[in-house]
This record gives C-alpha cells, structure tokens and sequence, in this order.
C-alpha cells in the first residue's frame, strides 16, 4: 500500500521523513510512500541514543492492509535480538488476545511506538518518542485500519497528545485522525496483574464488534 500527498495532505509530515533520511518516490506528479521505504529508513535511523545499544530494529509486521492495528510501547529483549515485535511471553499473550477476536497475528499489525529498545525496558523518553513517532505515523498513514489498539499508556499518549494512566482510559473509545482507537491493558501489565485479564478479554470482544460494525 502507498499513500500520497494529496490523499492526506502530509506535505510537513513527508518534509519532516525526509529529514529523517527517508527517499521518497514520485508518481504522476506525486510524492508516494510505501512501507518498506519507511522500514528501510528506521533499519539505519540515528536519531536517538537507542541507535548506540540496538541489536535490531523492530519496525513491525503483519498485513500491510489490516483492519485492526495494534501499538505497544517499545521492544523488550527478545524482540530486539529477533526485529520483531511481541514475539516472547507478552506476545505469547497477545496473541491469545488477538485469537479471542477471532483473528490470527498474521491478520493483523502489529508495531510500537519506537523502534529500538531502551535499556533495561526503561520508559520511553521524550526526546525518543519524538524520534520515532514520524514512522508510527507513517505506518498508520500507510495501512489505513479500521480500527487501532493501544496497548498500555505510552502508546495511547503518543497518539492522543495527553498524558493518561491506563487504568484511566482503558476500555475507551477515542478518535485518531478519523480512525476509531481503542486502549487496552499492555501484554506485559497483564502478566504482571492477571486479576485484569477477565478486563483485556472484554476490550477484545468490543474489538471485534468493531470490526463488525
């Protein structure tokens, strides 16, 4: 999927991509971005410190036409050893999650808000999240969901501008530029506070008549 300047009005947003090294493509006299351009941009992306302690970076996966989206934190150490995201016990349970839909991991996507891990699975810093916010930006740009999950606060906040506690605004519906946004409990919360897992199964079934509707 692509998107282009006249279908989103992005003309900042793709000068701002630029100056994160990202090469555009021109079509008919417009300027086209695709998935693997952004992807191929954030594997060599420089500008934060997380650059120096990376082992990979985790764009994300899934359907580049999916329906439903859903967005983390940041990759913890099993994602960052394998570049992909939610792949070691809170993925384990995300994907529980996403079964509980009715859908398969494949049928989704799946990202973060950045891209490369913090130490020790620290909080995101500002100066991160601004780093990385343009390609979290672009990927939902780019695969146009009906419908985005928000797994835990930071991914919310990023999104929304705010700054909530999940236990908040869990459960909420919220608007995104027009696209329906859902927040849930993250994986990893819910391994730590299992008694909130019955909470995250209701958040699923919402999901999915979502989707529906």
């Amino acid at each position: 999927m692509n998107f282009t300047v006249n279908d989103l009005n992005v003309k900042k947003f793709l000068a701002a991509l630029k100056g994160m090294g990202i090469d555009s493509y021109v079509s008919n006299g417009e300027t086209v971005l695709t998935l693997p351009v952004i992807r191929k941009a954030a594997k060599t992306c420089r500008k934060c410190g997380l650059a120096n302690s990376r082992k990979n970076v985790v764009f994300g996966e899934g359907s580049d036409t999916a329906q439903l989206v859903f967005v983390g934190e940041a990759p913890g150490e099993e994602e960052d050893l394998q570049g992909r995201p939610f792949v070691g016990r809170a993925g384990k349970l995300l994907d529980q999650l996403i079964e509980r839909i009715g859908l398969r991991r494949e049928d989704v996507y799946i990202c973060n808000v950045l891209k490369c891990r913090p130490p020790d699975n620290r909080d995101p810093e500002e100066a991160e999240i601004d780093a990385c916010k343009p390609y979290l930006i672009s990927q939902l740009g780019l695969i146009k969901p009906k419908v985005i999950c928000t797994l835990g606060r930071h991914a919310y906040n990023t999104l929304l501008g705010v700054n909530e506690r999940i236990t908040r605004v869990r459960g909420t519906l919220r608007d995104y530029r027009g696209t329906m946004l859902l927040a849930t409990y993250h994986p990893s919360f819910l391994l730590r506070n299992q008694e909130k897992i019955k909470e995250a199964w209701e958040d699923m079934e919402r999901l999915k008549q979502l989707l529906r509707s």
